[in-house]
């Protein structure tokens, strides 16, 4: 074969591989889902044992055994100690919301616009529960996807170099010094938005448990617990987060379910307008309206379950998009973060 004719089987092989990118991602996206938890998993691995490095002076490889079992040690810790009480509370919440659901449904019975409502949602089944339940229920899919993503993680974490390694050898050996900033733009950013997110997941759910037990409403713990998970999708994830806690709220009283929905606003306007505007002073710049376009997309695209992993995938793109079009081609300067550059 002449050095002509391999050039072109090699631009025709590029070609095929770039068309069929994107139909083995649509395929394999609950693959491009675990790859994706494995790396947040890898982060934080790697973000716990930064300070026992910085601090203690630790090899990498012992810092990185110690963060893993402090992670497995805090988690068994919160089992142990709150693991009963919190279960109690997620049950009670379960059970109030179902109750409070039931209620619903039955003063919308009782009013024509009420049947209307019912009549053409889910063919008069309506239930503000199930989609909750439908989210959260655990299958052996599942968990064997959290048992691949723990393994990764931890592959990932342990060599880093490795795996970045690999992705730049698949450009060209002239482009490599671009490919590895790149790269590194793109893991700067997930991990500067990751420790955002992770205080914002803090600071809410402690706050949320604490105002709903200044209230009155059953289950903090756990309500604190689900509003804090519910952070890690941002804006959506607080909505959702909110509606058990107004269910709960409900079997008490219609006042106390008004004043837990007056809470749940004022936090999340703190949130929006003090926490977060803080943080990310930081962390990654993005507007909100692209990460909510984003996140809705990539939910759209993908179904439900990608809605858990779409904040990051935006991240990503969006970092992407600014580094290789806006930086490379339009050859203009945007601020991602204060640390990219």
């Amino acid at each position: 074969m002449t050095s002509s004719s391999f050039d072109f089987f090699k631009r025709v092989l590029i070609v095929i591989a770039v068309a069929v990118a994107p139909v083995l991602i649509w395929y394999l996206f609950g693959v491009v889902l675990m790859a994706f938890g494995a790396i947040i998993l890898a982060m934080l691995l790697r973000l716990g044992a930064q300070p026992l490095e910085r601090w203690l002076r630790l090899p990498e490889w012992m810092a990185l055994i110690l963060s893993g079992l402090i992670f497995l040690i805090v988690i068994a810790g919160i089992g142990y100690l709150f693991g009963t009480q919190i279960s109690g509370q997620f049950q009670d919440v379960t059970q109030r919301a179902t109750s409070a659901s039931a209620a619903i449904q039955q003063s919308l019975h009782g009013s024509a616009v009420g049947r209307f409502v019912l009549q053409h949602a889910s063919g008069g089944s309506f239930s503000l529960t199930t989609a909750l339940a439908g989210f959260v229920r655990l299958s052996t899919t599942f968990i064997e996807a959290v048992i691949i993503m723990f393994i990764c993680g931890a592959y990932l974490a342990a060599q880093p170099r490795l795996y970045r390694t690999g992705v730049i050898w698949l450009f060209p050996p002239r482009h490599h010094a671009r490919a590895a900033e790149i790269f590194d733009g793109i893991a700067e950013a997930l991990r500067l938005w990751l420790i955002g997110q992770l205080i914002e997941m803090f600071l809410i759910g402690l706050l949320s448990a604490l105002v709903v037990w200044l209230i009155g409403v059953p289950s903090p713990l756990a309500l604190g617990l689900i509003a804090g998970i519910g952070e890690f999708i941002p804006y959506l994830g607080p909505l959702l987060a909110g509606i058990p806690a107004v269910l709960v709220a409900l079997t008490k009283s219609p006042e106390t379910a008004l004043w837990t929905l007056i809470a749940y606003l004022v936090i999340h306007q703190i949130e929006g307008n003090m926490v977060a505007p803080l943080i990310q002073r930081r962390m990654v710049t993005i507007p909100p309206a692209v990460m909510l376009l984003g996140i809705v997309a990539i939910t759209y695209l993908f179904g439900l379950v990608a809605i858990v992993f779409a904040a990051p995938i935006a991240v990503v793109v969006f970092t992407a998009v600014n580094l290789v079009y806006v930086r490379d081609t339009l050859h203009e300067k945007t601020a991602l973060t204060r640390k990219l550059t």
